[in-house]
């Protein structure tokens, strides 16, 4: 499927009328993703040096999967509720990588609840888009 196929189909989807326009999510998730390099790379640097305890990386690692994966299954599989679980994922190991880490580097828990903010609100946003589009 070719990226303006994938497109076409996003417009053809019953979105609500606060929904953000198209143009604004690569914007936006270009900015996360840098908050998102540095902070969950700072995580991964203090495993890495044995400053932090290896386990700590589990919810890290979890939600950088399941937020890289929401792309293919929203756009290639083209399937709505796959997405909303796999957005509700992505926000709860988000919740528990900032719960885990806000004692240990509290600046990498404080940088990530714009990604945070953005996540709650895309999941409400997935959620009800699956929903209008049943």
């Amino acid at each position: 499927m070719n990226q303006s196929s994938t497109y076409l189909w996003y417009q053809t989807l019953i979105k609500p009328s606060w929904a953000p326009p198209s143009w604004l999510f690569g914007p936006v998730w270009t900015v996360l993703y840098v908050l998102i390099a540095f902070s969950f790379g700072t995580v991964f640097y203090r495993i890495y040096r044995k400053k932090l305890k290896p386990r700590l990386a589990l919810p890290f690692v979890l939600n950088l999967i399941f937020n890289f994966i929401f792309t293919p299954i929203q756009f290639r599989l083209q399937n709505n509720l796959l997405a909303a679980l796999d957005i509700l994922l992505v926000l709860t190991t988000l919740i528990w990588a900032i719960r885990i880490i806000y004692k240990k580097i509290r600046w990498v828990a404080l940088i990530n609840l714009p990604y945070l903010a953005w996540v709650s609100f895309a999941t409400i946003l997935q959620f009800t888009v699956t929903y209008l589009n049943r």
